[in-house]
């Protein structure tokens, strides 16, 4: 039995009243570990911590708070093979996909951080009217919160803390209760890389306890979340009224514009990613197709022959192409999304079955799932699934393509695939999203933008942007004779 602790002032701890949450193997439908279910005191206990760690941290100096990033990156290096079995047990997804994806580019997001805060700058203007010059400074909010989901635990757990640390902040986190595992690996990471007590805590337990703790804590001064557009919509009204600054990454319904002069062999293989990639829990992932209607009928023959060549299975497997969905009760949300399909009127063309792997009968397993829809607004195709289900559906003119692509209350990504140069542009002005790829999909350089409109949030990670904030600017003016 796995036992996870908290992380608080640098040191491991159970939580204060000694109280747990039982944690599950998605692939066997096991219990395999306890986690704290930590409340108010486990936070108020992290906020002194961090309280009293930041006038050292925040003046230290830039290249120390680098050299300390990098450490714990290498440190993760090292124990590489570790954080891939971990996440990949933790979570359900294939150990291959932890391999490639999820470790390689938390140790990423810390190394860019600790090099992009050595190239973060102030700006100044001079003013030779008035004889005097503006400088401003880009000074740690203080005290910050980090709210992850479970889709991609130590990726986007990284892609928070380390701005945050890195611009000289102290942080309170909170990894999901779901997958809490490579957090905790985390931990024992950042007290065999010496960094200083305190400024770094990491709190495991329920969104409603401990991350309403962390929200509505009133020297926390900021709020960094990803998850559910509901959750997010709970955690502004929380905050908003403390004027806490917040970053909310939240739903995505992603189009897939699919145009009959595309490279039609790379968008067959990339769109059979973009759909079912991490069992389709990702944010970022294209859950509704558009094809242009000349090439219908071929796509859809094409993609469900692909999707049912795919392999649901153990996640140790390096064969399996889908593991297991995150625990039982997304597991039966998405099941019940693609059981409601014929009463929408909708096709189901290939999956939309639950799978029993051999040796793991009691994992939470779905087959990839294609279904034909006849309408933009139904339920399938307005409301965020979140699993292996996709919809297609055809369109006949650029126009209508572009109006059902944004019909939907989301705005994180899309996707058009093209030879069109004009239409390219076109389209990637009039998509409301935060994100646009053009023959391509979930390639990504750390140093853009990374956030939706709409429902899908406000704010942006990524680059400089996440320096901006975690960080509040200071001007000073200063008038010479």
């Amino acid at each position: 039995m796995q036992i996870i602790q908290n992380y608080i002032n640098n040191q491991l701890q159970n939580p204060i009243d000694n109280q747990w949450i039982d944690n599950y193997n998605p692939s066997k439908g096991e219990v395999y570990g306890k986690i704290p279910n930590s409340n108010q005191k486990d936070v108020e206990q992290a906020v002194k911590a961090a309280k009293k760690a930041f006038p050292i941290w925040s003046n230290t100096s830039i290249e120390e708070r680098s050299e300390m990033l990098i450490k714990i990156a290498q440190l993760i290096e090292q124990n590489f093979d570790e954080f891939v079995k971990a996440e990949s047990q933790d979570n359900g997804k294939p150990i291959t996909l932890a391999q490639k994806v999820d470790i390689p580019r938390a140790i990423s997001n810390i190394k860019f951080f600790a090099k992009a805060i050595t190239q973060y700058n102030s700006k100044s203007h001079e003013s030779v009217h008035t004889n005097s010059i503006n400088y401003t400074l880009r000074k740690p909010i203080g005290i910050v919160g980090c709210i992850s989901p479970w889709n991609l635990p130590l990726y986007l757990f990284t892609w928070k803390i380390a701005p945050a640390l890195a611009a000289g902040n102290c942080v309170v986190a909170k990894p999901s209760e779901v997958t809490p595992m490579t957090a905790y690996l985390l931990s024992k990471i950042c007290i065999e890389a010496g960094l200083p007590a305190g400024v770094l805590n990491i709190i495991h337990g329920l969104g409603q306890t401990t991350g309403q703790a962390i929200v509505e804590h009133p020297q926390i001064k900021a709020i960094s979340f990803t998850g559910g557009t509901k959750t997010g919509e709970h955690i502004a009204r929380t905050a908003a009224p403390m004027f806490k600054k917040l970053s909310l990454e939240l739903g995505g319904k992603n189009p897939n514009l699919i145009f009959a002069d595309c490279d039609y062999e790379k968008m067959l293989s990339v769109t059979l990613k973009s759909s079912f990639a991490n069992q389709g829990q990702i944010c970022l992932c294209g859950s509704r197709i558009f094809v242009e209607e000349s090439i219908y009928e071929k796509f859809k023959t094409d993609f469900i022959e692909r999707t049912k060549k795919l392999k649901v299975g153990n996640p140790a497997d390096e064969n399996t192409n889908l593991g297991a969905l995150v625990s039982q009760q997304h597991l039966d949300k998405v099941y019940e999304y693609i059981q409601n399909a014929p009463n929408q009127n909708a096709k189901i063309l290939a999956g939309g079955n639950k799978v029993k792997v051999a040796g793991f009968e009691n994992g939470y397993y779905l087959e990839p799932t294609v279904i034909e829809v006849n309408s933009n607004r139904c339920a399938l195709n307005q409301e965020e699934i979140f699993g292996p289900v996709v919809t297609i559906m055809p369109f006949k003119t650029e126009k209508e393509a572009l109006e059902m692509a944004n019909d939907v209350r989301y705005g994180l990504s899309a996707t058009v695939w093209t030879s069109d140069l004009n239409r390219t542009m076109r389209l990637s002005n009039e998509l409301e999203a935060g994100i646009v790829w053009v023959n391509t999909w979930l390639n990504r350089d750390l140093r853009t933008p990374f956030g939706g409109m709409k429902d899908s949030g406000v704010g942006r990670e990524g680059g400089f942007d996440a320096l901006n904030f975690f960080t509040e600017p200071k001007n000073v003016c200063i008038q010479y004779d």
